[in-house]
């Protein structure tokens, strides 16, 4: 079934009795397996969104609906991937994996089968008893993906996921991601600062506007699935992706500009 975001607003009270307007009036509907891109300038109120889709965050107006469901909190058919994989340090790659199996009571040998088939996956199969702090930031986030696709969610949220890496193992990772998107038929929502990231990785791309975060523009784009079974260095220099990529980045750069004339009025 679809993910319905009705409507949602964010207010967010401080103890001065303002008030910051981090969302208003939101409304997207994200059917079975598509993979949605979400950027924007600073303060858009993309995580805040990722927040309240994940149930962290409980939004002042509107509701998420999931599985005809109204999300009122965390739950494991909603899968998280953070910037940094906020793995147990204290256990090994494969009891990381399986931790979501093993909270639900499932066999060991089921979930031995689930962690051994994820981890052919990510292509971590011979690291599956090391410690995550002996791994590089890449095969943790390898690690994070493989536990998020443990619990089975029907929705995975990801907050800038890769960031924090450079820039060859983050294009490695962004063929990971394309592949178990098309291999898990997973919904998938991703928030980056990269222009050039949520081009490659979005079927479906919004650009934020900042303060109240409402959507700006969306955009329908085929490079995504082009990119599955294609070089991605070659999907980045096709004239309709860099003409896109110029589009946003003008976009951003205009609302930032907007941002800081306001807060050169304001002083």
């Amino acid at each position: 079934m679809p993910l319905l975001i009705d409507n949602i607003s964010m207010r967010f009270d401080l103890p001065n009795g303002s008030s910051i307007q981090a969302l208003k009036d939101v409304s997207l509907t994200l059917n079975d397996g598509e993979l949605l891109s979400v950027l924007g300038p600073s303060g858009c109120g993309k995580t805040t969104l990722l927040n309240i889709l994940a149930g962290f965050l409980a939004p002042t107006d509107g509701q998420v609906v999931l599985n005809g469901e109204t999300v009122t909190g965390p739950a494991p058919e909603r899968g998280m991937v953070f910037q940094k994989g906020a793995l147990f340090e204290w256990m090994n790659v494969r009891h990381n994996v399986d931790f979501g199996p093993r909270m639900k009571g499932m066999a060991k040998k089921q979930r031995d089968e689930i962690t051994d088939h994820l981890l052919d996956i990510v292509g971590l199969q011979d690291f599956k008893e090391k410690a995550v702090y002996e791994l590089s930031g890449g095969m943790q986030q390898r690690v994070a993906l493989a536990r998020c696709l443990a619990n089975e969610p029907d929705v995975i949220l990801m907050d800038e996921p890769l960031g924090a890496l450079d820039a060859l193992t983050r294009e490695k990772m962004q063929g990971l991601v394309l592949k178990l998107w098309k291999e898990t038929g997973k919904t998938v929502i991703l928030i980056t600062h990269s222009v050039e990231e949520a081009l490659l990785l979005g079927e479906r791309l919004l650009v934020m506007a900042p303060r109240p975060g409402r959507i700006h523009k969306e955009y329908q784009l085929p490079f995504a699935d082009s990119a599955v079974n294609a070089d991605l260095r070659e999907v980045k220099r096709e004239k309709g992706f860099s003409e896109t990529r110029d589009e946003i980045l003008n976009m951003i750069w205009e609302m930032e500009e907007e941002i800081m004339g306001r807060a050169e009025a304001a002083q």
